[in-house]
């Protein structure tokens, strides 16, 4: 018995009582035991400075212990890290780069092959299958801010379990996830449902993506927003309240995933839009749209894109943003295939489109 409310407090974690004993709620006690489950892997590992679990994995509703956890860690010097990794856990790694060149060789073709980001898949632990990337931590937050590669970046716009943050990099993703929202909007009608701009937000990282053409589930955006709708909400809702107080949006319905918003389409709210966009996807539209550059108060010249329609700020970003996502995409995809070894890239390309081949059946 939890007793009379006026006793407690909700917080984010606890029911806490003014006696000063917590109690968690049941949900919460399996949610922390999920987190705590998640990231025991971080003790067999070499220290990280950033951890975060994505993906299927995140599903409320899913209970498949089969279904690989996908981590994303964040180290200040890869080739030091794979170097210690490969001392604790060789197996993770393909047999032709331990062989031919260990944590050099690792590291660069991560870099210089790939976008910055090792992943060893089909990695067995505690009865679970994972696959983790590892990435310098400048080339995170470089991608979090600037969207310079437009992958990692793409991953921190939908829900993610952080196990790790040394460096406060989910504070810093606040401005990826404004810089989401304002191209999501930019390519959205004037109006359209609250799933509908999740949804938007979750394909941007896709547009464009070669994998979707035969490697990926058909109805994988729907799915991650339906199956995870609440965690996009609470991530965006701050956002979206601030943009709803500008007058940006305007919700008709509340409650469920149908709510009905409309946007201003106006010239002066996409210049906004724009401007809220990350300073590389600004250059390169400037690049097309055209550029006013004028100096600030501090003597610095500052570039701002040239917006007089609507219609085609959201072509030009579309443009940009799929051109990025492609070449990413398909330098990360050979990147993979390499890093993995013939038979773990097998493997993976194999479950891969297997689930696209039941998504088109």
């Amino acid at each position: 018995e939890l007793g009379p409310t006026e006793n407690y407090k909700k917080s984010e974690n606890c029911i806490r009582y003014k006696d000063g004993i917590i109690y968690l709620t049941p949900s919460l006690r399996m949610e922390n035991d999920k987190k705590a489950e998640l990231a025991s892997f971080l003790k067999v590992i070499p220290p990280v400075e950033f951890c975060c679990v994505y993906g299927s994995s995140l599903h409320p509703n899913n209970k498949d212990k089969s279904a690989m956890v996908d981590y994303v860690l964040g180290v200040s010097d890869p080739q030091q890290w794979h170097s210690e990794n490969l001392k604790m856990n060789a197996d993770h790694y393909a047999l032709w780069l331990r062989l031919l060149g260990g944590a050099k060789l690792i590291t660069q073709v991560a870099d210089e092959i790939g976008v910055g980001v090792h992943f060893n898949p089909f990695v067995t632990w505690n009865d679970r299958l994972l696959k983790y990337g590892v990435v310098r931590m400048d080339d995170l937050i470089s991608d979090i801010l600037n969207w310079k590669r437009f992958y990692l970046s793409g991953r921190l716009q939908k829900p993610v379990q952080i196990l790790a943050d040394n460096l406060d990099i989910g504070n810093a993703n606040s401005v990826n996830l404004r810089s989401a929202l304002s191209a999501a909007l930019l390519l959205l009608p004037s109006k359209f449902t609250q799933e509908d701009l999740f949804a938007k937000v979750c394909s941007l990282s896709y547009m464009g993506d070669l994998r979707m053409l035969f490697a990926e589930d058909k109805n994988k955006v729907k799915k991650i927003v339906q199956g995870q709708f609440d965690l996009f909400k609470s991530m965006y809702n701050p956002l979206i309240q601030e943009y709803e107080a500008k007058e940006f949006l305007r919700f008709s319905s509340y409650g469920n995933h149908q709510a009905n918003v409309s946007q201003d389409c106006g010239v002066s709210v996409t210049f906004s839009l724009v401007s809220s966009l990350p300073p590389t996807i600004k250059s390169e539209m400037g690049m097309k749209l055209g550029e006013n550059k004028t100096v600030n108060e501090s003597g610095r010249v500052v570039s701002e894109v040239i917006v007089r329609s609507r219609d085609k700020a959201a072509k030009c970003l579309q443009n940009v943003l799929r051109r990025k996502v492609m070449i990413s995409s398909a330098r990360q995809a050979v990147s993979g295939l390499l890093a993995a070894g013939g038979v773990n890239a097998a493997r993976y390309l194999g479950k891969k489109m297997e689930k696209a081949w039941k998504s088109w059946r």
